[in-house]
């Protein structure tokens, strides 16, 4: 089926629920669901954005931006991660506790709300993944409309970007504590060096990077067509890292790709 008959499914599954509160990062795929959302279902439609020290400053801004783009309602709410005991011990199922705290929050404000069910960007491209994340989000009855539909990452950026939205080729994100080895405690020190590290880095003219946290190495992780740039700002990316907190700073020859983490599993 061509990527015109899945988003015609997709609006169907939407309209069935009726009202929606959808899980909101500002990434292509949650922005594309809250857009045609919004088109669906209007004003029984609201989006909401979790906020914690694992989702860098920047991101925030961004789907602020976007929202306003798109014309649908954001609520930012604080989700109490970092009390989390469990997510913070960082074991290799950590998502599974994110998500178990998310939902119950996200299911609080459509309750809260009166909207029928909450919805997230989750698409059968992730189905093959270590996502643990996926099985909490089934316990607590998250929608899943594009894997309904059955879309791919790839159908989602398709529709994205013949809809017109700027956002259809935007760099795939991931929540900082992901850049911390399995078994190393989550702390909010650890995930401010990773973001200053990540936000230096991308305000250089980097456009996807990782920078993955190994005790007080920094292991730097670009796509192959920016390895030279990153050999040639060496020196200022060195004392930029060490006036962050790192001390040493490596680069990893594999370049960037997700889930360098769960290589080791």
């Amino acid at each position: 089926m061509d990527v015109k008959g899945k988003e015609e499914i997709l609006r169907k599954k939407i309209g069935e629920r009726g009202s929606l509160l959808i899980a909101y990062s500002g990434g292509v795929d949650s922005s594309l669901l809250a857009g045609i959302a919004r088109e669906v279902l209007g004003d029984r439609c609201r989006a909401v954005l979790l906020e914690s020290p694992v989702v860098p400053r920047a991101a925030v801004r961004q789907a602020e931006e976007t929202a306003v783009m798109l014309g649908i309602p954001l609520e930012m709410i604080p989700v109490p991660l970092m009390e989390e005991e469990t997510f913070l011990a960082n074991p290799a199922d950590r998502c599974y506790y994110c998500k178990k705290v998310s939902a119950r929050v996200l299911k609080r404000c459509a309750d809260d709300a009166g909207l029928a069910c909450v919805a997230d960007g989750m698409s059968c491209s992730d189905l093959g993944e270590h996502r643990p994340g996926i099985r909490a989000s089934d316990e607590e009855g998250i929608f899943h409309p594009f894997v309904e539909a059955g879309m791919t990452k790839k159908d989602i950026r398709a529709i994205a970007r013949r809809r017109g939205y700027a956002f259809w080729n935007r760099p795939s994100a991931a929540c900082l504590s992901s850049r911390i080895p399995y078994g190393d405690e989550i702390t909010r020190e650890k995930l401010r060096m990773i973001e200053d590290a990540e936000e230096h880095l991308h305000h250089l003219g980097f456009t996807q990077v990782r920078v993955r946290l190994h005790g007080g190495i920094a292991r730097i992780e670009v796509i192959p067509e920016e390895m030279e740039k990153l050999l040639e700002e060496g020196a200022v990316i060195l004392n930029t890292f060490r006036s962050i907190g790192f001390q040493y700073v490596t680069i990893d020859l594999g370049g960037y790709r997700t889930g360098s983490m769960d290589e080791v599993l």
